[in-house]
């Protein structure tokens, strides 16, 4: 049969539908995922294309995936960044919702406390057990929508819930109909998508699942897990690893809307945000982030990435405040403990600080030759350089006039004289065996010994 494509508006052939490949035995791609060998990458040269929505947005689950991997924060806390993440995604919403956990009293009065700020974004959403039970509860707590878990690939439906693919079907779409009788939209989390049988049990399934919704006059929400971070962007590349293939797929061959389907990702081969971005392009509305990628093993998608790459794509912040990044990687420091490695892009200590003496010389020149954007402007966080046996006059001279914010007429050059006499007083520190950074509290007291105490601690 053919029909008109809303989505191309193009004669499109649409007289195949899937059907469930009850298998005997489970399909587990060990050409693939051989467990004794690194994970392959096998590719087939079928193109899908691009067909980025209208409108693409980031949700968050710091608060559930994320707190599964560290100690519980307190119901203070997460109103605390629910705010910040608020203040982030902006008046338009583009961080549009996060989700909670609703099992204990705890997890109960922090959702109270973030529901009595009245924001409007991030929508709160949950993850529950399928039960009619915490569907009511839901419903109860005033509540929209809610995740619940339906592996898809035969590692869990056979190795850990021990059915076979129609069972779990069956019990996948009985647990989805208690979620539409309590007037509750289910999220449905296709865990291990990357490892399942597409054809033969993804879209079947969520070929099912539409027709429910349909049914029920209530939406569902498809998110695509790639719980174990096998994903892969590259175009060409076979299923069950394609990331583009996985999103067109869902979305030519199930009719998922772009508005209702999201991406979830994971870091375990260093593919988290490219993965996340790549399925914005081909037609997913959501991405899955948690802050500063706090989660499961290696972790999730980096949320402040994505605030990055949106406006890379984008070409704008469209009202997001990544000034706010700064802050929540703050309190996650100073309030929680959470040690974030000074490395991580865009939050961690050392991301726009150089160590380099040629490398200082260009921001003493030029800030834009050594650093990826304005920072001080987007971020609150200037260039800065460390002071150490490679830093040289220029690195010195710049630490200087930006720990003690001297304008423009009255910046030291390298050549200054305190410059030089500091330069000599450190080469005398690496000399003497040192081989860590000086601190900002050493080379102050240095500072205001050198000047006469005309340079004095800010401190």
């Amino acid at each position: 049969m053919l029909e008109l494509s809303a989505k191309t508006n193009l004669l499109e052939e649409n007289d195949y539908r899937y059907s469930l490949q009850d298998v005997k035995d489970p399909v587990l791609y060990r050409d693939v995922y051989n467990y004794d060998e690194v994970p392959k990458v096998a590719f087939n040269h079928r193109r899908v294309p691009t067909s980025m929505p209208a409108d693409i947005w980031i949700t968050d689950t710091s608060f559930r995936d994320g707190q599964q991997s560290m100690n519980p924060y307190t119901p203070e806390q997460i109103e605390h960044l629910f705010k910040l993440l608020s203040k982030l995604g902006g008046p338009y919403g583009l961080i549009r919702q996060t989700e909670f956990f609703i099992y204990s009293k705890r997890d109960r009065e922090a959702i109270e406390r973030c529901q009595a700020l009245g924001l409007r974004f991030p929508e709160i959403t949950t993850w529950i057990r399928a039960t009619r039970e915490d569907f009511r509860m839901v419903k109860d707590l005033g509540i929209k929508e809610t995740g619940i878990l339906v592996s898809c690939s035969d590692y869990h439906i056979f190795k850990k819930m021990q059915m076979t693919r129609r069972q779990a079907l069956d019990y996948y779409l009985a647990t989805v109909k208690d979620a539409f009788d309590a007037g509750v939209m289910p999220r449905c989390h296709l865990e291990d998508i990357t490892r399942a049988d597409f054809y033969g049990f993804v879209v079947p399934f969520v070929n099912e699942l539409m027709e429910l919704s349909h049914q029920a006059k209530i939406p569902v929400r498809i998110r695509a897990c790639d719980t174990m971070g096998y994903g892969v962007p590259y175009t060409e590349v076979a299923l069950p690893r394609s990331v583009p293939g996985i999103v067109y797929g869902l979305q030519h061959y199930s009719g998922v809307e772009s508005e209702y389907l999201e991406w979830h990702g994971h870091n375990d081969f260093c593919k988290a945000v490219a993965n996340a971005a790549t399925a914005w392009l081909y037609g997913a509305s959501g991405v899955n982030c948690s802050m500063l990628g706090i989660g499961e093993r290696t972790g999730n998608v980096p949320l402040e990435a994505m605030v990055f790459e949106y406006a890379s794509l984008r070409g704008s912040l469209d009202g997001m405040d990544p000034t706010a990044i700064t802050e929540i990687a703050d309190y996650f420091e100073h309030e929680i403990g959470y040690h974030i490695p000074p490395m991580t892009p865009f939050v961690g200590r050392n991301f726009n600080v150089t160590r380099a003496g040629i490398h200082a010389d260009g921001l003493l020149k030029d800030e834009e030759i050594y650093n990826i954007f304005n920072t001080e402007k987007l971020l609150d966080r200037p260039a800065a350089v460390a002071i150490s046996k490679t830093s040289g006059l220029a690195g010195i001279a710049y630490w200087i006039n930006q720990n003690y914010r001297l304008r423009s007429d009255h910046q030291l050059s390298k050549h200054d004289a305190l410059v030089e006499k500091l330069k000599v007083w450190v080469d005398e520190q690496y000399a003497g065996g040192r081989t860590t950074a000086l601190s900002n509290e050493e080379l102050e007291e240095k500072i205001a010994e050198l000047s006469g105490g005309v340079l004095k601690p800010r401190h």
